[in-house]
């Protein structure tokens, strides 16, 4: 589905990403475990088409994203250090303007995706009154309302407890065993049960 080929990355004066390959296919995540500094988040926002490469090749499902670059982010929801919330909505009124961008969703599923997040609670609350784990919590309601085919995950379970956590490699799965698929910075390993979960320890080994 993804495909990125001879990836080359400068910040400033700095060679950040040096020819790098990789590939996902349905239903495969592959979790980034790079030390800091390394260019976790460079390349998930090259992926996302929000930071250009020098050279390099990114192709979704055989075709270079630059060539429809509105189709391919229809396929790609992005959640980044920065959630991209609004503090003076409620978590309701976050979700539906988001998901307003993306077609809506039924009531019902957002209601189950609210109980299942452990929002439900707090529907009607400020997003600016939340904890920073509430606040991810919910950026993940989000993402899996959005339907995307490739989530792009930059840190998920920062300012998470286990259960949350738990709930984020929950949520990954049950995406993979839909069809879709994963590129994931952290620190963290997040122990998911898919057979198509992989480690990447250095950005110099293949992918």
């Amino acid at each position: 589905m993804l495909e990125v080929s001879g990836l080359h990355l400068w910040r400033g004066e700095r060679h950040v990403l040096k020819g790098l390959s990789l590939h996902l296919g349905a239903g495969q995540a592959l979790q980034l475990l790079w030390p800091n500094g390394a260019g976790k988040t460079s390349l998930l926002r090259a992926v996302a088409g929000l930071l250009p490469s020098e050279s390099g090749h990114i192709s979704w499902c055989g075709l270079a994203v630059s060539a429809d670059p509105l189709a391919y982010c229809r396929k790609l929801a992005y959640l980044g250090h920065e959630l991209a919330l609004k503090g003076d909505l409620t978590v309701l009124e976050n979700l539906h303007y988001s998901l307003g961008l993306r077609g809506g969703v039924p009531a019902a599923q957002l209601q189950a995706t609210l109980q299942q997040t452990g929002l439900q609670p707090l529907a009607n609350e400020l997003v600016r009154h939340l904890s920073a784990g509430q606040k991810r919590r919910v950026a993940l309601a989000r993402l899996g309302l959005w339907r995307a085919q490739l989530w792009l995950l930059d840190e998920p379970v920062a300012n998470l407890d286990a259960a949350g956590q738990q709930l984020v490699a929950a949520a990954i799965d049950a995406h993979l065993q839909a069809g879709g698929c994963a590129l994931i910075a952290t620190h963290q390993p997040l122990t998911l049960a898919s057979p198509g979960n992989r480690l990447w320890q250095q950005p110099q080994e293949p992918a």
